[in-house]
């Protein structure tokens, strides 16, 4: 356990507790937390998983501005605090979705298995793969992001333990509980 390590972990953790409140906070934080999980995957040879730190970082851009744009939505001025209206996912799009998460994982976990020294390479890209679909209906405002989220995180806790990253391993098992809160939160509100 690094103190890169930890620092990642405390701020991964608001970044994410921030998420489940619908709070815009949760965007900068998460900015910071993708820039010290690029260089910690980088030193364990998680390759897809420290791509996928510099994908979330634009995918974080994105979500921000749509948050923001999300404030005002039903075209009322909310004020600055005011969290973001949850959107409804319709099953058609979440399984196109869930395909291209597949097809990302194949790519991802072609390339790395073939041409790096990739730790896990086809797991490790499976995981990025689908953990960028979480991301991307977080940024659109899917409630669905939560039952993502904690498909992937669950398998992820036993590929820290495995890679011997034992406080990132309570990182992704903490999301995971962050999740299903989020996930509570998020459809307490009632999509659409």
């Amino acid at each position: 356990m690094s103190r890169l390590e930890i620092v990642a972990v405390a701020v991964t953790v608001l970044s994410i507790w921030l998420t489940a409140r619908r709070n815009l906070w949760c965007w900068p934080l998460g900015l910071v937390a993708c820039a010290l999980y690029f260089k910690l995957f980088l030193d364990v040879r998680l390759y897809a998983d420290m791509v996928l730190q510099a994908l979330f970082g634009i995918a974080i851009v994105y979500g921000w501005v749509a948050w923001v744009r999300g404030r005002r939505g039903d075209g009322a001025e909310r004020p600055v605090d005011a969290s973001v209206a949850v959107v409804p996912l319709p099953p058609q799009r979440a399984v196109l979705w869930l395909l291209a998460g597949a097809v990302g994982a194949g790519v991802i976990g072609f390339g790395t298995s073939r041409y790096t020294d990739a730790a896990l390479p086809w797991l490790d890209a499976t995981l990025s793969s689908f953990s960028l679909v979480a991301q991307l209906w977080t940024a659109r405002r899917h409630a669905a992001n939560w039952l993502l989220w904690i498909a992937v995180d669950a398998v992820y806790v036993g590929m820290f333990v495995f890679k011997g990253l034992w406080l990132t391993a309570g990182l992704y098992a903490l999301l995971c509980v962050l999740a299903v809160l989020g996930w509570r939160r998020w459809t307490a509100q009632r999509e659409g």
